[in-house]
């Protein structure tokens, strides 16, 4: 898992490359861990040739939604899982509404509810 803290006025394109960035190795089966995810699930706000064309050199298949299309890209099938985690984060009472003024301080409370959130899910 992945987190990264942006202001509320920040488009959500400008956080991709460094999100993905910072996905971490993977362990699992025998081998070098995975570095990189296999494909990455957005939506129209990450609509950019310019970021596809970035995530397929990478090795990673983009399967972002187009702008200016009808609904019904089959994106809702994965997108519950984001929302989920989202409803997950907001009960901690501190995530919910930010009162801290550093953002350290609540990107190390974010980073400690999603350690909590997955030894649960665990």
């Amino acid at each position: 898992m992945a987190v990264r803290l942006t202001g509320a006025n920040t488009n959500d394109i400008t956080a991709l490359q460094p999100l993905v960035d910072g996905i971490p190795p993977v362990r699992g089966k025998r081998g070098r861990p995975r570095r990189r995810p296999k494909r990455v699930y957005g939506d129209r706000g990450y609509d950019s040739d310019r970021h596809r064309a970035w995530l397929r050199r990478r090795g990673i298949q983009p399967v972002l939604a187009r702008r200016r299309t009808p609904h019904g890209s089959g994106l809702g099938v994965y997108r519950w899982v984001v929302e989920r985690t989202l409803a997950w984060l907001h009960q901690f009472r501190r995530l919910r509404i930010r009162w801290e003024r550093w953002p350290e301080i609540h990107e190390a409370l974010m980073s400690l509810a999603c350690a909590l959130i997955c030894w649960r899910f665990l």
